[in-house]
């Protein structure tokens, strides 16, 4: 079996732009939501970038295996970064 760094499984549901699956965008936003432990993957910002997909959190270290760096982002707490070659940064919401 593959190493899996996340606490939650492979198959869980997660939110992600439209625009990174179907457009070409790239995961600059990521938000580990406090009330529920949802993950959000964003292009943007802006939670008004259009409709957001649901798809397994598998799908997106596929898409990016950048996002494994951000296993241990704890609850209620964001990461960002730059261009597609820059580091996370960290800091709560």
């Amino acid at each position: 079996m593959d190493d899996w760094s996340f606490a939650d499984p492979p198959n869980v549901a997660v939110f992600i732009d439209r625009s990174i699956v179907e457009g070409g965008n790239w995961i600059a936003y990521v938000y580990h939501d406090a009330d529920d432990g949802a993950w959000q993957f964003r292009a943007t910002s802006s939670s008004d970038e259009g409709a957001p997909m649901l798809v397994s959190l598998r799908s997106v270290t596929k898409m990016d295996s950048s996002v494994a760096e951000l296993a241990d982002l704890p609850l209620g707490w964001r990461a960002w970064r730059d261009t597609p070659q820059s580091m996370w940064e960290r800091a709560e919401k």
